[in-house]
């Protein structure tokens, strides 16, 4: 299930929309809207990606690096 999770990152997009939600990010749904229902699964990769073309300040592209399917349970760590 470990690799399963590592290779669909998309687990994780209510966790990044929350985060854009706090940062004031426009349209956060429709940002992962498009990642999320592109061609394929959203890996590592594509998330990772996906963070670096964020119009967000450096701490919040660090904030979401942590994110992962491996560590995320459906609640934002403190601090997050």
């Amino acid at each position: 299930i470990a690799a399963d999770l590592h290779e669909n990152f998309v687990v994780v997009s209510e966790a990044i929309q929350t985060v854009l939600r706090r940062e004031g990010y426009p349209n956060p749904y429709e940002a992962l809207k498009e990642l999320t229902r592109g061609s394929g699964a959203v890996t590592a990769d594509t998330f990772a990606a996906f963070v670096s073309g964020l119009n967000v300040k450096p701490e919040v592209k660090a904030e979401l690096a942590l994110i992962s399917p491996e560590t995320f349970i459906g609640v934002l760590p403190p601090g997050i």
